[in-house]
């Protein structure tokens, strides 16, 4: 059984991909069973996800498909191993949902994030301070203590791309930004926040003018994943109010893609979304800058 005592979005993207190669190979699970020494029961569960895959055992599956592509076969072995670990997430796992637990394993095995947010800053952005806000603000009641883990949570989710894990590319709709002028407690420091970060390597943040209310509404919030050198996205994760769900299939993704660099064409670039932010810092109150310094 994957880690967590429960499949996994790591494993059902391992079988999946086990289960079309072995398709286009033109082979049953019969023959792939005989390959590895195991089960059918074995490979069916392997191919939904339900328990786990070695590396010996993807090696000798890509043997017996054909499958030479050295990349490929190497993402493959990586990501059984990582099947079997223990992701820092699991540690709050009363708190974490699964769903939220999937969502954090796209981040964690991520090269490339893109994120788009019409209401909120992107948790990877946000402030604990902010964070708190969000959490404690939503439709269902969250414990104090149960809200402190979450922000905790998302602090140590922001490290990926603190140390450069992974390449994240944020755009966000104008009014999430500009109405934390109306919370004057929080909007300074995730102003700052938005500025400091956006100026990483790593970190493209982009605003989408207000005007561009059009563009908006193609989509809520969705973040898209990539696995490999190239920014292919394979994985997209849709929030609503009750839960995150997972969307994998290629039809699906395309959509997204094209939404997304839609967004991106009609968003400002990120030199000039620095400087809106900069004007946003400075049109606070006086006795806030003084406060702050």
């Amino acid at each position: 059984m994957p880690a967590g005592g429960r499949p996994t979005v790591r494993s059902r993207r391992l079988g999946a991909a086990l289960r079309r190669y072995r398709e286009a190979a033109g082979l049953d699970q019969a023959a792939a069973a005989e390959a590895i020494m195991k089960s059918v029961s074995k490979v069916s569960r392997l191919e939904g996800g339900m328990v786990s895959a070695s590396a010996l055992e993807v090696r000798t599956l890509m043997d017996r498909y054909g499958v030479r592509d050295a990349d490929e076969r190497t993402r493959l072995e990586t990501w059984a191993r990582a099947s079997n670990e223990r992701g820092w997430w699991l540690d709050y796992q009363d708190t974490v949902r699964p769903d939220y637990a999937d969502h954090i394993t796209l981040e964690n095995d991520s090269t490339y994030i893109r994120s788009w947010e019409p209401a909120l800053i992107p948790g990877l952005l946000q402030t604990a301070e902010y964070a708190e806000a969000v959490i404690s603000s939503g439709p269902t009641f969250i414990s104090p203590e149960r809200i402190g883990q979450l922000v905790e949570v998302r602090q140590e989710r922001q490290k990926r791309i603190a140390q450069g894990g992974t390449h994240f590319t944020a755009i966000i709709w104008e009014p999430a930004i500009t109405s934390l002028v109306h919370t004057p407690d929080l909007c300074g420091a995730q102003w700052e926040r938005l500025l400091d970060t956006g100026q990483r390597q790593n970190v493209t943040v982009q605003i989408l003018p207000e005007s561009a209310s059009k563009a908006a509404g193609m989509s809520g919030a969705f973040v898209a994943f990539s696995f490999g050198v190239e920014p292919n996205v394979e994985a997209v994760t849709v929030r609503n109010v009750t839960n995150t769900t997972v969307v994998e299939s290629a039809e699906d993704l395309a959509v997204y893609v094209n939404v997304f660099d839609q967004l991106r064409s009609a968003a400002i670039s990120p030199e000039e979304t620095a400087k809106r932010i900069e004007k946003l810092l400075g049109s606070r109150p006086q006795e806030e800058k003084e406060e702050k310094s």
